[in-house]
């Protein structure tokens, strides 16, 4: 099929918050045009996004994976639900060689963890070194073959074409979330999965500097006579508004999908689906960071979505010089740099006619974005329109 590649532009105004925390505690930061920014890492909003899915009902639990390194007892969970005779021990057992013959990962006890039944503990389960992504229907097949191979699972894996079927197996029907966000696995490379969307760290379109809250907790059981604090400490916070980008790579992403994960769907569908859960996602999700403590819950105040057949553009650079804020708030004046740059460089990079934009935009601040593309009365109708651009185009492109 053609190239084809999805942009997601969004501005968030976050409040005090700390969203993506570094070792210290301390909200992430950055320096982009010689000044410090506000941070927040993509490995952070692309966790936010795969938890979305589930969260809001995005997908259905048959096209979404776990990432694990409890991948043993999840599949073993699996082995007794099909044959109820295997023991859970024996399903462990059975679960830790039908992984490693399908994966190549060693699946064992940690050696911290073993020798716990002498301590009258139970068994540890045996786990992988690093976090495995399976999706449920890999899961769902690893888990019959464990219960054909159940009477003797070393014979059974000594077949060439039984160990290449468990292999088969993990390297087919991917989920959603795999499609997308790629899988590695680092003892058998030649079933990693190539991301098919990248995420950048969100940064703020303005200087930031980190701040600290010191606060005090009461003792509720303490009298008159015992004034002071039960607990003092301190949290450290900031507020931005945020730049957020993500390009999507739709033809990557039909080729992670395969066939689909139905057998009696269009080959569209399964792109169609992914593509509009990961727009919804992305543009609504927040990282969960000291939410508890802030209470931070905003929405993107402008969003910018652009479907293109050449490569994916990020429009980080107008804020390399940030926004000063002269009026009071940084996004009108982001929008209005957004409005000016956005033309220009598809102008003078010759992406004009061969761009789909849609907008979504909340509030006056964000006016000048009006003429930049069909713009959208709500999240779901943006969502629908950009599916169905792509569904035509990937039916087109064959």
């Amino acid at each position: 099929m053609n190239r084809i590649f999805l942009d997601v532009h969004a501005l968030q105004t976050v409040p005090p918050s700390n969203l993506n925390r570094d070792d210290t505690g301390a909200p992430k930061s950055a320096v982009y045009g010689g000044v410090s920014r506000a941070r927040v890492s993509s490995q952070a909003w692309k966790r936010a996004t795969r938890t979305y899915f589930t969260d809001e009902q995005l997908l259905e639990p048959a096209e979404l994976g776990v990432r694990t390194k409890k991948v043993a007892e999840v599949l073993a969970a699996r082995i007794t639900a099909l044959d109820s005779a295997i023991s859970g021990a024996a399903a462990l057992t059975l679960a830790a060689e039908v992984i490693q013959t399908a994966t190549g990962s060693k699946i064992e006890v940690p050696q911290r963890k073993r020798g716990a039944e002498k301590d009258g503990e139970e068994p540890a389960a045996p786990t992988s070194k690093y976090l495995m992504f399976l999706s449920a229907r890999q899961l769902d097949g690893l888990a019959q073959i464990a219960v054909d191979a159940a009477a003797d699972v070393k014979t059974h894996f000594k077949d060439k074409e039984n160990k290449a079927r468990a292999k088969e197996i993990a390297d087919t029907r991917h989920s959603v979330d795999i499609a997308l966000f790629g899988r590695m696995v680092a003892d058998s490379a030649d079933i990693n999965v190539d991301a098919a969307v990248q995420v950048a760290h969100a940064i703020s379109v303005h200087r930031v500097e980190n701040e600290s809250d010191y606060y005090t907790a009461v003792d509720d059981r303490n009298t008159d006579a015992e004034p002071g604090a039960g607990m003092i400490g301190t949290v450290d916070f900031n507020s931005a508004t945020l730049y957020r980008y993500a390009a999507l790579n739709v033809h990557q992403l039909r080729s992670n999908l395969g066939e689909g994960l139905r057998d009696d769907e269009p080959l569209t569908t399964p792109v169609r689906r992914a593509v509009e859960a990961f727009v919804h996602g992305f543009i609504a999700s927040l990282p969960t960071g000291k939410i508890n403590t802030f209470g931070n819950h905003t929405l993107p105040d402008a969003v910018i979505v652009k479907l293109r057949t050449t490569r994916p553009v990020s429009f980080a650079s107008v804020f390399e010089e940030p926004v000063r804020g002269e009026d009071g708030g940084y996004v009108k004046e982001a929008c209005e740099r957004l409005a000016q740059y956005v033309p220009s460089v598809e102008r003078a990079y010759g992406d004009e006619d061969s761009t789909q934009t849609w907008v979504l935009r909340v509030g006056a601040s964000t006016e000048k974005l009006a003429g930049l593309g069909q713009e959208s009365p709500s999240l779901t109708t943006l969502v629908a329109s950009v599916g169905q651009a792509v569904a035509d185009h990937v039916e087109q492109g064959g």
